[in-house]
């Protein structure tokens, strides 16, 4: 007995094992990520389902890339003197609003003959409307309130003829709200445009753009509105002066031409008058 009680006593150690462990908690940022994407999906077809191709196409938009552009040449020395490469199919070239492939196909439809005789008539036809121009902006200088007015008043020479757009801005509208009534600031817009075109013989052609509105609305009147808003433009022409027999066409495009980014923007309401060619 002496003997046995000096021995030391054996301990077993058994490692207990437990099958289906949480291996750490990285699973759970895996899942986290998943359900975001998820999420994320679903958002985009919500967006896709709730909003108007216009809509859609802004979006699109504000996510390609984009080459800001001024309609006329910054007149600089490099190889394009000023003009960039992307702007032949868009921009009107040096004011006069012909593009090169507009001008290719105009010399190949028509006979040497008479190339001397329209281009003859074409450039005095743009002197005209350049004259014009400068008239209108001209007036600028004049007062503040005409330094005003001219925010609202953009021009520009294309194939067709001068362009005079009258547009609004965000707490300056040139209509009543969801009307053809014109504010103070449209009749005095019209006014002026109508004393230019009194200096020149050209025809004139009018037409209406107006803003996209939310797809939640039950009666889209778009295109009612511009129609309507481009024949109230026609006659406070003829009240100030313009001769019925010179307007030509009265057009409403609804929100077909957006000039904005954003289909909603109030820089979409607005009107063009043309002193057509």
């Amino acid at each position: 007995m002496g003997a046995q009680s000096n021995l030391a006593p054996v301990i077993i150690k058994r490692k207990k094992i437990i099958a289906g462990g949480h291996h750490g908690g990285a699973w759970k940022v895996a899942y986290a990520d998943f359900v975001t994407a998820m999420m994320a999906f679903f958002m985009m077809m919500w967006l896709l389902n709730a909003t108007t191709e216009q809509q859609r196409q802004g979006l699109a938009d504000y996510f390609s890339p984009t080459i800001p552009i001024n309609r006329v040449s910054g007149g600089g020395d490099g190889s394009f003197s000023g003009d960039s490469i992307f702007s032949e199919e868009t921009l009107p070239q040096n004011g006069l609003g012909a593009t090169t492939k507009h001008a290719a196909q105009k010399e190949q439809s028509r006979g040497e003959a008479g190339t001397a005789s329209d281009d003859g008539e074409q450039d005095q036809s743009a002197e005209e409307l350049q004259k014009a121009i400068d008239e209108l902006l001209g007036r600028g200088g004049e007062t503040t309130v005409m330094k005003n007015l001219l925010k609202h008043i953009v021009t520009r020479i294309t194939d067709e003829g001068l362009v005079i757009e009258l547009f609004a801005l965000d707490g300056l509208p040139l209509f009543e709200d969801e009307t053809d009534n014109p504010t103070e600031l449209m009749e005095t817009l019209v006014a002026l445009v109508a004393d230019v075109s009194r200096s020149v013989t050209n025809d004139v052609a009018i037409g209406g753009h107006v803003r996209s509105k939310p797809v939640v609305l039950a009666q889209n009147l778009v295109w009612d509105m511009s129609s309507q808003r481009a024949s109230r433009t026609r006659t406070l022409l003829q009240k100030n002066g313009l001769n019925s027999d010179r307007v030509q066409r009265v057009t409403g495009h609804a929100d077909r031409e957006l000039v904005h980014r954003n289909p909603l923007a109030t820089r979409n309401n607005r009107v063009e008058i043309i002193l057509l060619r």
